[in-house]
């Protein structure tokens, strides 16, 4: 069996099992302690002030995106839409931390959709299909919003849809980089943003200790820095592939 084969049969497989497990799992309810970060801390009259400035790093990443594919001859759709997620990822988390609670949580999460579902397709569209990844954008934009509105209007308020919405394009994009091949993007450029990611949620979870033992940024400031920079590394090589184009 071709090693393509294999990777499809898996991907279809984990789709099915992780919207199965979704069913099955009680729901998901946002837990108030999330909006308790360690460092709190007010300079220049911004709260959070460092939790809501290391959200820079999206915004000025999705600007400088935008403005190198504004160079190019002929830009795909999918990188646009995800520079102006990057960008509005951004503006969303720095919200959201200026006043954390379960309210502004709304604008952080709903812009992370459109990045997650922007990458899944972009990676469909590289590595398996160019006309699926093509096809499957729109479809998977909406389902990004849908986890959203199901968490906020809700009769549960279940955050089960945005999970599976988080992690599931994030495996996925693991297992295409295993199985596939592509011939216009190099992988160690996606391998390179999920250690990035991974590294985000690890200091993201170990936050307080961080800032114990930093005392001067915090585990969660760091995650955006992290993610930040993975995403800085996978437009670069955009980038890069589009001025060999030109």
């Amino acid at each position: 069996m071709k090693k393509e084969k294999i990777g499809g049969f898996l991907l279809v497989s984990l789709g099915i099992l992780a919207i199965t497990i979704m069913f099955f799992l009680n729901p998901i309810l946002q837990n108030e302690e999330y909006h308790s970060f360690s460092d709190t801390r007010d300079i220049f009259s911004i709260p959070n002030f460092w939790n809501v400035i290391s959200n820079l790093l999206f915004v000025i990443v999705g600007i400088r995106g935008l403005y190198m594919f504004s160079k190019g001859r002929r830009v795909e759709l999918h990188y646009l839409i995800l520079c102006i997620g990057i960008i509005l990822t951004g503006l969303g988390s720095a919200y959201y931390h200026f006043s954390p609670n379960t309210q502004s949580l709304i604008w952080d999460r709903l812009p992370m959709t459109i990045v997650f579902m922007t990458l899944f397709s972009t990676v469909i569209s590289e590595f398996i299909s160019k006309k699926l990844g093509n096809f499957i954008l729109a479809p998977l934009l909406l389902i990004g919003l849908a986890s959203i509105v199901y968490w906020v209007y809700g009769e549960t308020h279940d955050l089960r849809p945005y999970v599976l919405v988080q992690f599931y394009p994030l495996i996925t994009i693991l297992l295409i980089l295993v199985f596939y091949k592509s011939n216009t993007s190099t992988k160690k450029t996606y391998w390179l943003l999920l250690i990035s990611y991974l590294i985000a949620k690890i200091v993201e979870y170990y936050d307080d200790f961080i800032y114990d033992v930093l005392t001067i940024i915090s585990g969660h400031s760091l995650k955006h820095i992290f993610a930040g920079l993975g995403l800085w590394v996978l437009l670069k090589s955009y980038e890069e592939r589009i001025s060999i184009m030109k």
